[in-house]
């Protein structure tokens, strides 16, 4: 045990810095209580003792006794205790940097087909469009300019699940920025925690924001019901998940269990203060005049005609989420074990670089598929813009299984429910974000491009 002296304080006193626990199994021959056995023989043994040949635990004492030795450390401050854990986290620089590039591969990977389309395909697709008679030309993506913007099936929902994915990735960009200036430092134990949930309570004007833009953009008039539902259907299903698993950690009477009445206050934090202002930014929205787009919606919808095998929705959903996994899966690795297997995570600056190339990621996949899609005439793109990124949830799911039976050795029913539970929410979670970020990279693609385009 190391300690320093306190130089906050007028006296002469101390804290601790360090400490360092050192488990020894001693078998003590004879009596085995306080009272004596520091007069019996202790033999050191490697191995755990056979309590199968015990009829019951009162019929084997066990004495339990601990020693501390004190060392004071003169380099080391109280303000510099966590440095030991920062350094270790350092050592894993490495294999950081090699997520890193492997992530940066995969972005100039997609950079370079979005770069092909861009400079090629509709390049030459506005030469010929603008140069020539529009009936000539109506083929392709300019066939369906009529039918591009219009509103999706349960566009509520939709416009819902973008405003809460935006609400949650500003509190995560304000909330990694912070950490990696090192304002929100691990020695302020549930600072980090906290922070997350008060940006996500004042975040809830934009995602309100958002999604009441959105919902007036469609031609909804009961904006009120669209916003309460931005505010409560994420937000629900996260906390009625956390409330469930809290019912097994009460029942073993964990420590690791929130008190009810901490329960209490996230409820009255969630519809005294969340709703309000989710509902304060939908009615800002409201306010201002709708999205005008480039191209006038027709009033007879388009049929869709037959699509090939690689356009077919399913499969290119779940073909698209499988790169903005592998921008994110070796650092996933890190937070499951900084979680799991109770390792420091310090490299907030590595997170960061990680999330700022997810974001990427997300944004190029989610337009290359929405294009390819629309070179098929497909004018349903809404909602493939949101699902082909937010398919990565699906493989984060995958993932944790596949860390479940290679890493951790778990043997408990209820420990194994809390952890399909939280891998569950944070499921839930990249589902939201990564499909509100190929949303909003989608729509001012498909905006740019129909724009672009002169139309009879």
């Amino acid at each position: 045990m190391k300690y320093a002296l306190d130089s906050s304080s007028s006296v002469n006193s101390y804290r601790i810095v360090y400490f360092q626990v050192a488990p020894e199994s001693i078998e003590y021959m004879g009596v085995a209580d306080a009272s004596s056995h520091c007069r019996g023989r202790a033999v050191m043994v490697t191995t755990p003792v056979d309590l199968g040949r015990v009829q019951t635990w009162e019929a084997y004492p066990v004495t339990w006794s601990y020693s501390v030795k004190w060392i004071r450390d003169p380099k080391t401050t109280w303000s510099e205790r966590w440095n030991v854990y920062v350094n270790a986290s350092r050592g894993e620089g490495q294999i950081h940097w090699f997520g890193i590039i492997n992530s940066l591969m995969i972005v100039l990977f997609l950079t370079a087909m979005v770069a092909m389309i861009m400079l090629r395909t509709l390049n030459a697709d506005f030469q010929k469009y603008n140069s020539t008679d529009p009936e000539e030309t109506e083929t392709g993506w300019r066939l369906i300019h009529g039918d591009v913007f219009r509103a999706p099936p349960r566009s509520s929902l939709f416009s819902s699940l973008v405003g809460s994915g935006t609400q949650i990735l500003a509190m995560g960009v304000i909330t990694m920025v912070l950490a990696t200036l090192g304002f929100l430092s691990p020695a302020n134990r549930g600072l980090l925690v906290t922070a997350g949930i008060v940006l996500f309570i004042w975040m809830g004007v934009l995602g309100g924001y958002v999604s009441g833009r959105m919902y007036h953009m469609f031609g909804g008039v009961n904006w009120k019901k669209n916003a309460f539902y931005t505010a409560t259907i994420v937000p629900g299903v996260i906390f009625g998940v956390l409330f469930f698993l809290n019912i097994f950690l009460w029942a073993k009477h964990s420590s690791a269990s929130i008190p009810f009445l901490y329960l209490l206050a996230l409820v009255a934090l969630w519809f005294c203060l969340s709703v309000p202002l989710t509902i304060l930014g939908a009615h800002f929205a409201t306010k201002r005049p709708p999205v005008q787009h480039p191209v006038r919606v027709l009033n007879i919808p388009r049929a869709v005609p037959p699509q090939v095998w690689y356009l077919n929705p399913l499969f290119s959903i779940l073909l698209g989420g499988v790169l903005p996994f592998g921008a994110i899966f070796i650092e996933l690795f890190f937070l499951f074990s900084s979680v799991w297997l109770q390792q420091i995570h310090y490299l907030f600056s590595f997170l960061f670089l990680i999330f700022i190339i997810l974001i990427i990621a997300c944004s190029e996949i989610s337009v290359v598929m929405v294009y390819f899609q629309l070179c098929g005439e497909d004018h349903a793109w809404w909602w493939r813009s949101f699902l082909t990124p937010a398919a990565s949830a699906f493989y984060v799911l995958l993932y944790s299984l596949f860390y479940f039976v290679s890493t951790l050795k778990i043997t408990s029913f209820v420990a194994a429910v809390l952890y399909f539970g939280y891998s569950f929410c944070m499921a839930v979670t990249i589902f939201v974000v990564t499909g509100a970020i190929g949303y909003h990279a989608s729509f001012w693609f498909v905006t740019k491009v129909y724009g672009s385009v002169k139309f009879a």
